[in-house]
């Protein structure tokens, strides 16, 4: 089964703990809790609103003390957080822009790469790599069941993803949606919809 990633947006909104909490209900597995902008005690304050029960299916970006302080099941690499925090035994993931950063990286646990189609929530992020491309790094055992496809993921572009070896596709904008304050009605409509494609390409 293919891995759907969900990645928390960058803004708080009110509601938001609850709506990650009824995902985690709904069936999702992977939540990236990615807030660049936000102090530890922002972070800190969400965790405390979700249950306990479903720290090991959150991963996070930044303030990396809170995964070992509240037992969370990940931490995730990037310009801003390059390494894990020391005697940090949890998974790893780590963002990709290139295929020879899959390659330099793949004793990670898994891997983002992106962007694969323009992206839905940053302007002017296109895909660098093309269709011939991603087909080429597939056969030669680059990308595989541990990389993630990140970067206008939508119901629309989804399907695209089985000419591809991907494990799984990363979604922010196509879950959350890209303006306002998300209702759980259509949060869960989206997480619903791309749950069944992807289980479809599986």
């Amino acid at each position: 089964m293919k891995l759907l990633v969900a990645i928390t947006r960058p803004d708080c909104f009110s509601g938001e703990a609850s709506l990650i909490t009824r995902l985690f209900s709904e069936g999702l597995m992977r939540l990236h809790l990615r807030k660049p902008d936000a102090p530890r005690e922002t972070l800190e304050s969400l965790l405390r609103a979700i249950p306990p029960v479903f720290y090991p299916r959150i991963a996070l970006h930044d303030h990396f003390e809170l995964a070992e302080a509240y037992a969370l099941g990940g931490v995730h690499l990037n310009g801003r957080n390059p390494t894990p925090p020391p005697g940090w035994c949890g998974r790893v993931s780590r963002s990709c822009h290139t295929l020879e950063e899959l390659s330099r990286f793949a004793s990670l646990d898994y891997l983002f790469l992106s962007p694969i189609f323009p992206s839905l929530s940053k302007q002017g992020y296109a895909p660098i790599l093309s269709d011939s491309q991603l087909k080429t790094a597939t056969e030669l055992g680059i990308i595989t069941e541990k990389v993630v496809a990140l970067g206008g993921i939508s119901e629309d572009t989804l399907p695209c993803l089985r000419h591809w070896g991907f494990g799984g596709a990363a979604v922010l904008g196509a879950l959350w949606g890209t303006e306002g304050v998300p209702t759980w009605e259509q949060v869960r409509k989206n997480f619903q919809t791309l749950s069944r494609i992807l289980n479809d390409i599986a």
